[in-house]
C-alpha cells in the first residue's frame, strides 16, 4: 500500500478511526467506561440524536439545514401529552372522545411532519434561505409550546407512554430499537429508492438536476416534512423517557444534530454522505459526552470541546473536499 492509497483508506474511515481513539482513550482515562451498563447509557442517550439526525442529512443532502428540529421536538412531545393526559377536555357538548396512546403518538409525530412540511414550502414557495426560514420556525414552535404547556411541565403520562423511553425488549433500550428501524429505513431509502436518488442529485447541483426534470420543490418539501416527522418521534421519546413535557426540551438538539451529520462525513454544500456516517457521528457525539461526565469535566467546558470538535470536523471535510 503506498501513500496515496493510505491516505485515501484514512480519509474513508476517518469517523471509525476517531470513534475507536476514543474509546481506547476513554478506557484509560476512566474505568466505568467499559462496562456494559455504562455501554447501553450511551446507546439510550444517542438515540434521539440519530434519529433526528437521520433528517437533517437528508436535509443536508440537498443542500439545506434545519435550526427548529430542537423547537419541532418540544412542541411535538408537548402535543402527544397533551392529547394524551386532557384530550378529552377539547370536545364541547359532553361529547367523551378521549386519545389512547397510538391516537396521542399520532397526534405528536403528524405535529412535527406539519411544522416540517411548513418548513419545505417556506423554503419552497416563498424562496426564503432554509437558515432564516428554520431560524423562523425555531422560534415559532418554542412560542408554541409555551403557549400550550402555559410554561409548565405536563406531566404523569402513564406506564405505557414510559416503556417507549425507558422499557427494554429481548435485553435492548426501546430507543435503540426504534432509532436502528428509522436508520434501517433511512439506508434503504437513500441507496436503494428513487428519492433517494434525486436527493443525492439535487445536493450534488441542483441546476442540473432540475433540468433533467427532477420536481425539485416536491423532494425538498418531503425532506423537510420526514425530518419534522422524525424530531417529533425524537420529542415523543423524550417526553416518554422523563414522564413529562418539558417547555424548554430539545434546546441545543440542533446543533447536536449538526454536529452528527458532519463529523459523519456528510458535506455541508450537499451530495455527498450517508446515513451510516451520521450514526457514526452520532457515536461520536455520545462517546464524547459520556467520556466528559465520567471524568467530571464542568459543562461549561464540555460545551466549548464540543464546540471545537464541530470546528475541527468542519475543517478536516473542507480539507477532503479540496483534496479530491
Amino acid at each position: 500500500m503506498n501513500t496515496q492509497q493510505l491516505k485515501q483508506y484514512i480519509i474513508k474511515f476517518q469517523s471509525i478511526i476517531a470513534l475507536l481513539l476514543m474509546c481506547i482513550v476513554l478506557s484509560f482515562l476512566s474505568d466505568s467506561f467499559l462496562s456494559g451498563e455504562n455501554a447501553w447509557n450511551v446507546m439510550r442517550q444517542i438515540s434521539v440524536n440519530v434519529i433526528i439526525s437521520v433528517g437533517m442529512t437528508l436535509i443536508i443532502l440537498t443542500g439545506g439545514i434545519d435550526l427548529s428540529v430542537g423547537s419541532i421536538l418540544a412542541l411535538s412531545g408537548a402535543v402527544t401529552a397533551t392529547l394524551l393526559k386532557f384530550g378529552a377536555e377539547f370536545i364541547d357538548m359532553n361529547l367523551y372522545i378521549g386519545f389512547t396512546l397510538l391516537g396521542a403518538l399520532v397526534g405528536g409525530t403528524l405535529a412535527g411532519t406539519v411544522l416540517g412540511w411548513f418548513n419545505g414550502l417556506t423554503i419552497t414557495r416563498f424562496k426564503v434561505p432554509p437558515f432564516v426560514a428554520t431560524l423562523a420556525m425555531l422560534t415559532i414552535a418554542r412560542g408554541l409550546t409555551m403557549l400550550l404547556t402555559g410554561g409548565f411541565p405536563i406531566t404523569g403520562l402513564g406506564n405505557n407512554m414510559a416503556f417507549i423511553g425507558t422499557g427494554w425488549f429481548l435485553g435492548i433500550p426501546m430507543p435503540v430499537w426504534i432509532s436502528a428501524i428509522i436508520v434501517l429505513a433511512a439506508v434503504v431509502v437513500t441507496k436503494k429508492t428513487t428519492l433517494g436518488r434525486h436527493i443525492y442529485a439535487i445536493g450534488g447541483n441542483e441546476t442540473a438536476a432540475a433540468l433533467s426534470g427532477l420536481k425539485i420543490k416536491k423532494v425538498k418539501m418531503m425532506v423537510y416534512a420526514i425530518a419534522g416527522a422524525l424530531a417529533g418521534i425524537g420529542g415523543i421519546i423524550v417526553t416518554s423517557r422523563l414522564d413529562s413535557a418539558q417547555p424548554n426540551a430539545g434546546f441545543g438538539f440542533e446543533l447536536d444534530s449538526i454536529a452528527a451529520v458532519v463529523i459523519g462525513g456528510t458535506s455541508l454544500s450537499g451530495g455527498k454522505g450517508t446515513i451510516m456516517g451520521t450514526v457514526q457521528g452520532a457515536l461520536i457525539i455520545g462517546i464524547l459526552n459520556n467520556g466528559l461526565v465520567l471524568l467530571n469535566v464542568s459543562p461549561f467546558w464540555q460545551q466549548v470541546i464540543k464546540g471545537f470538535v464541530i470546528l475541527l470536523a468542519v475543517v478536516i471535510e473542507k480539507f477532503n473536499s479540496n483534496e479530491e
